[in-house]
């Protein structure tokens, strides 16, 4: 399974082609989907762009994005940077009245037991991030609903291509050593990476046969290194490194 990433933390600045406002996000997964995307990660934003988990934005970013792609799972973020305090974030997501499928718990943060609970009370699938560098996997594994996550999704910081793989590696193992942490719940892992190792991280999921993730939140430029014009044209390319890797 391959699941796009549209928009993450960045600007136009970055790449014209962000989508930031609800419909942007709602077309861009249209066309990822087309593409071949199966799953759908999003970070809404609110009337200035910045990134938010407050109802209002995360209702219609959902509805646009379930307009725009019907029946393709769609994701939201809980990253602490949109709220410090996890029981006000575990309060924002009690408030969202359009929920998305799953969202994202960053396990290394503080109080992420918190919000992910509040997501399991109110039917919202939990993906668990671990990142690389980070006492992510030991502290999933003590969590006593972590058989109901629905996927693991491992994220590799380490952006430099050269040794981002090796940091991928590593990362798997310490799933693996954190007590069956790379098959829980309804899912498996999904490994990717972020800038300089978003490729060659892809690549090594496919070798290991998990899912994978691409799009503007982890990269902005193309296998070649090329600058990619959309996600779309991202999802394009990770489907086929997948399948050059898988044959």
């Amino acid at each position: 399974m391959l699941q796009v990433c549209l928009n993450g933390g960045r600007d136009r600045s970055v790449c014209e082609a962000v989508p930031v406002a609800a419909w942007e996000l709602g077309d861009a997964a249209a066309a990822s989907v087309l593409a071949g995307a199966r799953s759908i990660h999003l970070h809404p934003r609110d009337g200035k762009g910045a990134e938010t988990m407050a109802a209002v934005s995360v209702d219609a970013a959902v509805a646009a994005v379930r307009a725009s792609a019907p029946g393709v799972p769609v994701g939201v973020t809980t990253g602490a940077w949109t709220e410090p305090d996890p029981q006000r974030r575990a309060a924002l997501v009690r408030s969202w009245s359009v929920l998305p499928d799953h969202a994202s718990v960053n396990w290394h943060e503080e109080g992420a037991e918190i919000v992910a609970d509040a997501l399991l009370s109110v039917g919202i699938g939990v993906e668990a991030g671990v990142f690389s560098g980070t006492d992510g996997a030991a502290r999933l594994r003590e969590w006593p609903q972590v058989g109901r996550v629905v996927r693991v999704l491992a994220e590799v910081v380490d952006r430099d291509p050269a040794t981002a793989v090796d940091s991928g590696v590593a990362l798997l193992e310490e799933l693996a050593a954190a007590g069956g942490l790379d098959r829980v719940g309804r899912g498996a892992v999904l490994l990717h990476g972020e800038e300089g190792g978003a490729w060659p991280v892809l690549r090594l999921a496919a070798r290991r046969g998990l899912d994978v993730r691409i799009g503007l939140e982890d990269t902005v430029v193309l296998p070649d290194g090329g600058a990619a014009a959309d996600n779309a044209e991202l999802v394009r390319a990770g489907i086929a490194e997948v399948a050059a890797v898988r044959g």
